[in-house]
């Protein structure tokens, strides 16, 4: 089964992700990690340490001439920014940096203080920042190319920033998530697009933050992934899970989600249809693609909602630890606005749920192993459920 480890530090010399378990034989080469990797560093409001790094790809296991080998996989981020931090980020023993005691409201910096007993908020921050999702992110990539050798593709995009939104959609074809691709807001209306870029210069100018919205969806997903028989087996769950431990991500759905509690029944459920030439299916998700845990054939759609980022421009009031008085909180380099970003990162992550998923499916020592067992699997539910129709 897919497992990812990270380690690493925000202004640390880098970040490794260890992918243990990708099957023997897939073909990705660095190429297709980067490309992800370039993404998650586009958006508007992107902050100043976007313009330092350069996110590339360094393979040091798992992986030779192309191909995974079925051992682990180690990958690793070079941080560029760790030249300007060599003294405060060093690991060698002998060395005072000065110490950051004014914790900020919103990040874990007080929260991780008091748990792991430390009076330097950068020993937490460090970790918690959200530069860590880069190594996910090239993770993810592997768990992609898995999806992609199955027929199944992860795509975003952002519905929302601050107060500007899309229009309603409780459904959308992948070609329509192919158009947030070009878009500095992943965002598929281009009119909406300018709107959220103006609200961002507003908070910018204000020395403010913004959240928003953002979906992921899965296409091409056959039924039957996951399970229904324990709770730690069930899809909507385990992605739930990831995409929620994105940093600032507050709230996760799944189809058309909160909206169901004030809905009756008879508006809520996907009735279910035959054809002889397409096989079950159904006229509306509002499951997202997921019932009982289960994937039931129809693309799998999740949505999350992210907080604005807490370092502020203008810091808000907290208190320094060093003696308890009322102070502002320590400004740190930060993004205006990272939910473009944020979205590709949950692309990783839902891909890599997807991708164990598929593993625990089909079994998963090699690439071909899963796909002639899918084929199989597709085969004996040919008269019933056709992907073509789907995708």
């Amino acid at each position: 089964m897919l497992r990812v480890l990270t380690g690493g530090e925000s202004h640390g010399p880098a970040l490794v992700a260890i992918v243990d378990g990708a099957p023997s034989g897939l073909q990705i080469t660095s190429d297709d990690i980067d490309v992800d990797l370039s993404r998650r560093q586009a958006g508007y409001g992107r902050g100043g340490r976007m313009q330092i790094e350069r996110d590339r790809i360094r393979i040091l296991s798992g992986i030779r001439n192309g191909v995974t080998l079925g051992s682990p996989v180690t990958l690793l981020v070079e941080n560029l920014d760790y030249e300007n931090w060599k003294t405060v980020m060093s690991a060698d023993t002998g060395i005072d940096p000065e110490i950051e005691t004014r914790p900020r409201p919103g990040h874990g910096d007080l929260a991780g203080m008091l748990k792991y007993g430390t009076d330097d908020a950068r020993n937490i921050l460090e970790r918690a920042s959200a530069r860590e999702t880069a190594a996910r992110v090239a993770a993810g990539a592997i768990a992609r190319r898995i999806l992609g050798s199955l027929g199944i593709t992860v795509r975003s995009r952002v519905t929302a920033v601050g107060t500007v939104s899309s229009p309603a959609e409780e459904s959308a074809s992948e070609s329509v998530f192919i158009l947030a691709e070009d878009s500095p807001m992943r965002c598929t209306d281009t009119r909406v697009c300018e709107m959220m870029s103006n609200e961002i210069d507003s908070a910018k100018a204000d020395g403010d933050s913004l959240g928003g919205v953002f979906e992921i969806a899965a296409f091409g997903c056959m039924p039957g992934l996951g399970s229904h028989t324990q709770s730690d087996r069930r899809l909507d769950g385990l992605l739930c899970s990831a995409v929620m431990a994105i940093p600032a991500i507050k709230g996760v759905e799944v189809g058309s989600g909160f909206v169901l509690a004030a809905r009756r029944g008879s508006q809520t459920h996907d009735e279910i249809f035959y054809e002889a030439d397409r096989g079950l299916y159904r006229k509306t998700n509002h499951a997202g693609g997921i019932e009982a845990g289960m994937s039931n054939g129809e693309s799998i759609l999740i949505r999350a909602y992210m907080k604005p980022i807490p370092s502020l421009a203008r810091p808000l009031r907290t208190v320094d630890l060093r003696d308890m008085s009322g102070v502002e909180a320590f400004k740190e380099r930060a993004d205006v606005c990272a939910v473009p970003a944020a979205a590709v990162v949950g692309e990783a992550v839902v891909a890599i749920v997807l991708a164990g998923a598929a593993q625990e499916k089909f079994g998963g020592d090699s690439i071909s192993e899963m796909v002639r067992n899918m084929e199989g699997y597709l085969k004996q539910i040919a008269g019933l459920w056709k992907r073509d129709e789907r995708a």
